[in-house]
C-alpha cells in the first residue's frame, strides 16, 4: 500500500499580523500671533452692526408696546360680579316685557316704514323673534294710488299710535307737498318701563337682514331724560348695520358699528368720536347668527363680537376728561351763545355722564332714512335727504331695490335670545360708581 503525502497544514488569519492604522495629525492653519483684520475697517460693516442694533431695539419697541396694548385691552375683562335681570330665548312674546312702538315719523330718523302692531312685522317662531318689513300697499287696504295722494292716516284714532306726538300719528299724501303714506311697514320692539340697566352688560343673539336700505338696530335709550332732548341724554348703539351686500360703498351687511351718540345738540353729536365696526372677510352678517354685546361700567363701555375679546370699540371715561371736554363743546357756540354743560348736574364723578343712568333695548328693522345713515348719491340711492319728495323717490324706485330684498322673514332681523345683566349682585342697589 502506498503511503499518502503528508496533508498540509492549514494556515491561520492569526498567524498574519494586520498593519498598524496610522491617523494623520490635524494641522492648524490658523495664523499665530497679531495679524491685521482690513475687514474690519469696512464702513459698510459698522454700517450692518449698527443696522442690527436699530433693528433688535425696534424689535424691543415692538414687543414692549404689544405688551401695553394687551394690558389695556385685557383691563377691562376684570371679573365683575353681575346680576342677570332678564334673559329672553323668544319661545314666545313675553308683552310683559315688550311693547310694539307704533308711529309715521321714523323716530326722527326720517325713515320711510311704518311700525306696526301687526303680527306680519313682528312674530315668533320656532327660529326667534322676526322683525319684518312689508309693503304697504300689500298688507293693508291702502292702494298705491292712496300712498300718493288724497289719502289720511290717523293712528290716534283707533289709539294705536305710541307716541305723544300729532305728527308722529298723522300722515296725510299731497303730490303738491311731496308727503305720502309710508310705502313699507315694519317693527319696533322695547323694554321701555319694563326692563332697564344701569351698568352691566347686554348680549343679543341675531341673524341681520338681506336687502338694500333695510336698517337693522340693536340699541338702548335713557328711561328718562334726566339732562334733556336727544343726544343729551344719549344713545347706546349695540349694533347697526345696512341690508345692502358687501358692494355698497358705505359698508353693507358684511359690516356692523358700535357707537355712542352724545352732546348738547343735535348738530354736534359728537358719535364719530366714540364708535367703532366690525367688517368680516366672508359672506355677512345675514349667513348666521352672531352675538352683538356691550360691557358698560362707570369707567368705560366696550362693544364686542361674539365674545368679550373680540372687541370691536373701548370708550374709556375719565374725571379729568368728561365728555364734554371730549367734545370740545365749550370752543363751540349756537345763535352766538357758547355750548353749556348739559351734564354739569351729574353726580358721577368718574365724567361718564349722560351714561351714568338707566337704559332700556330696542330691537328695530327700519327702512330708509333721511339723517345721513345711507349717504345722498353713493351707491344708487334713490333718493335726497333733504328733497321734499324724498319718500317719493324713493317708492318709485322700488323696481330696482325691492328684488334685493331676500324671501320670507330673511328681509328680517331675527333675534334668537337677549340677555341683560345688572353690574352688582342680585338685590344690590344701583351703584353709585
Amino acid at each position: 500500500m502506498t503511503d499518502m503525502p503528508e496533508k498540509p497544514e492549514a494556515r491561520s488569519s492569526s498567524s498574519v499580523e494586520a498593519p498598524v492604522a496610522t491617523r494623520r495629525r490635524f494641522t492648524s492653519y490658523r495664523l499665530r500671533g497679531p495679524y491685521a483684520k482690513p475687514w474690519l475697517d469696512d464702513p459698510a460693516i459698522k454700517k450692518t452692526r449698527l443696522n442690527n442694533f436699530i433693528v433688535g431695539t425696534l424689535v424691543f419697541i415692538g414687543f414692549a408696546a404689544a405688551a401695553v396694548v394687551a394690558y389695556f385691552m385685557v383691563r377691562p375683562y376684570q371679573d365683575l360680579p353681575y346680576c342677570l335681570v332678564y334673559e329672553d330665548d323668544f319661545s314666545s312674546l313675553n308683552t310683559d316685557i315688550w311693547s310694539r312702538e307704533v308711529q309715521l315719523d321714523g323716530f326722527g330718523t326720517g325713515a320711510f316704514d311704518w311700525t306696526t302692531t301687526d303680527p306680519r312685522n313682528s312674530y315668533v317662531d320656532a327660529a326667534g323673534l322676526h322683525l319684518v318689513p312689508t309693503l304697504t300697499n300689500e298688507t293693508t287696504p291702502i292702494t298705491n294710488d292712496e300712498m300718493f295722494a288724497n289719502y289720511t292716516l290717523d293712528l290716534s284714532r283707533d289709539g294705536s299710535c305710541t307716541s305723544r306726538r300729532n305728527s308722529s300719528c298723522f300722515a296725510h299724501s299731497d303730490p303738491v307737498s311731496g308727503s305720502m303714506i309710508p310705502p313699507v311697514r315694519s317693527a319696533r320692539l322695547s323694554t321701555r318701563g319694563r326692563r332697564s340697566i344701569r351698568y352691566g352688560k347686554v348680549e343679543v343673539v341675531a341673524k341681520l337682514p338681506r336687502g338694500d336700505w333695510i336698517w337693522p338696530a340693536i340699541w338702548m335709550m335713557p328711561e328718562d331724560s334726566v339732562y334733556g332732548e336727544w343726544p343729551r341724554s344719549g344713545e347706546i348703539d349695540i349694533m347697526e348695520s345696512r341690508g345692502n351686500s358687501r358692494l355698497y360703498p358705505e359698508g353693507g351687511n358684511d359690516i356692523y358699528y358700535g357707537t355712542l351718540h352724545w352732546g348738547p345738540t343735535a348738530e354736534t353729536d359728537s358719535y364719530w368720536l366714540t364708535t367703532g365696526a366690525k367688517k368680516i372677510r366672508r359672506g355677512d352678517f345675514s349667513k348666521e347668527f352672531h352675538t352683538f354685546g356691550i360691557q358698560w361700567t362707570s369707567r368705560y363701555i366696550y362693544f364686542y363680537l361674539d365674545s368679550r375679546i373680540h372687541q370691536i370699540k373701548f370708550v374709556d371715561f375719565r374725571r379729568d376728561r368728561p365728555l364734554y371736554r371730549l367734545g370740545r363743546f365749550s370752543q363751540m357756540a349756537e345763535n352766538q351763545t357758547l355750548l353749556a354743560d348739559p351734564w354739569s348736574g351729574s353726580k358721577s364723578p368718574t365724567g361718564n355722564a349722560p351714561f351714568d343712568q338707566r337704559f332700556n333695548l330696542i330691537l328695530s328693522v327700519a327702512v330708509g332714512a333721511r339723517n345721513g345713515w345711507f349717504p345722498d348719491h353713493v351707491g344708487g340711492k334713490p333718493w335726497i335727504d333733504a328733497a321734499k319728495n324724498s319718500q317719493w323717490m324713493f317708492w318709485s324706485a322700488a323696481k330696482d331695490w325691492l328684488p334685493t330684498w331676500a324671501a320670507g322673514d330673511e328681509r328680517g332681523m331675527t333675534v334668537r335670545s337677549v340677555k341683560m345683566w345688572q353690574q352688582g349682585t342680585c338685590g344690590q342697589p344701583d351703584l353709585e360708581l
